[in-house]
């Protein structure tokens, strides 16, 4: 009877264990798949850039330094390693754009060209994409970070070496009040 209720206690312990652990591996796979997702609409912000730039040089004396701005800056994100550079460097293409956007506006017929103005929206709806996977991914590692703090799963993950998740921050220059002036 004895040896029955110690094959029971440890066949439950075995089966809290193996399901603790297959929870912690299936977090840190969705948080792997949330930053995948980041990285794919970063490849597909890059390879609308090179269109946009040359549609601009088409169409105007454009200033130089504001396209070799944008094109420094796409060059970084591609080299980038590791989230924290990454996103560092993709905050200082999307800034790269904006200035890029707000110069466009000088020129009457850049603004009114089909070809800049279907880049500028598909960029738009990139970088809209890219807000929603960057919550998804602080979503995905606030999760997996909570089971690597909580109890039991606290235990089994230390025990595998599990790592936590690095959030992506906003970075200083977007926490600034902007200024609205009529």
């Amino acid at each position: 009877m004895t040896l029955l209720i110690g094959v029971a206690i440890i066949a439950v312990v075995a089966i809290v264990w193996i399901s603790v652990y297959n929870g912690l591996v299936k977090s840190r796979m969705q948080t792997k798949e949330a930053w995948s997702q980041i990285d794919v609409q970063l490849k597909r912000r890059n390879d609308l850039i090179p269109n946009l730039v040359n549609t601009v040089k088409g169409y105007a004396d454009f200033e130089k330094s504001t396209l070799q701005a944008v094109t420094d800056a796409r060059t970084n994100v591609s080299s980038a390693q590791g989230p924290a550079a990454t996103m560092a460097a993709s905050d200082q293409l999307s800034n790269a754009l904006t200035h890029l956007f707000a110069v466009a506006e000088a020129y009457p017929d850049l603004k009114a060209s089909a070809n800049f103005t279907k880049l500028q929206e598909e960029l738009t709806n990139t970088e809209n994409k890219i807000a929603y996977s960057r919550q998804l991914f602080n979503t995905t590692t606030a999760s997996y970070n909570t089971k690597l703090q909580a109890f039991p799963s606290n235990i089994i993950a230390g025990i595998h070496h599990f790592e936590p998740s690095e959030f992506i921050a906003v970075p200083e220059s977007e926490k600034e009040v902007p200024t609205v002036k009529f």
